[in-house]
């Protein structure tokens, strides 16, 4: 039977697998694509990470809606998103409207959430503290 490293390493191997199985099923962005589509103009960033985790780094240009308010976000009038956060509320058809935080977990949840309101380009990445994504890209 395989055992996972124990210390450190097997810490590493637990926040790998937990992301891994946590992801499963939803669509996924590696980092080249998501470097991709930025470069080209073609992402819409939505970090559902708290306002204080946000607060502390993000990626640049990433609107922040926390997962708790996403689902009453999404449902708001286009006038109503606007004046709260500032920017045009995503279209159901927008392409490559892509949620991150910090595990999987909650990116995954904004995923699924969006999917169940209609929305149908969408995609999740991962974000982990010191990551190339949670220093800018």
């Amino acid at each position: 039977m395989l055992q996972a490293p124990r210390g450190r390493a097997g810490a590493a191997f637990l926040q790998l697998a937990i992301a891994a199985r946590t992801m499963a099923g939803a669509p996924a962005v590696s980092l080249p694509e998501l470097r991709s589509l930025l470069a080209l103009g073609r992402a819409r960033l939505i970090d559902v990470r708290s306002r204080e985790e946000a607060a502390a780094g993000t990626i640049p240009g990433a609107l922040n809606i926390p997962v708790s308010e996403l689902e009453s976000a999404l449902q708001m009038e286009p006038a109503a998103f606007q004046a709260l956060y500032s920017t045009q509320k995503p279209k159901l058809e927008d392409e490559n409207l892509i949620f991150f935080c910090q595990m999987g977990k909650r990116g995954l949840q904004a995923t699924q959430l969006a999917q169940g309101l209609g929305y149908t380009g969408y995609g999740i990445v991962c974000m982990r503290k010191g990551s190339k994504l949670h220093r800018g890209l």
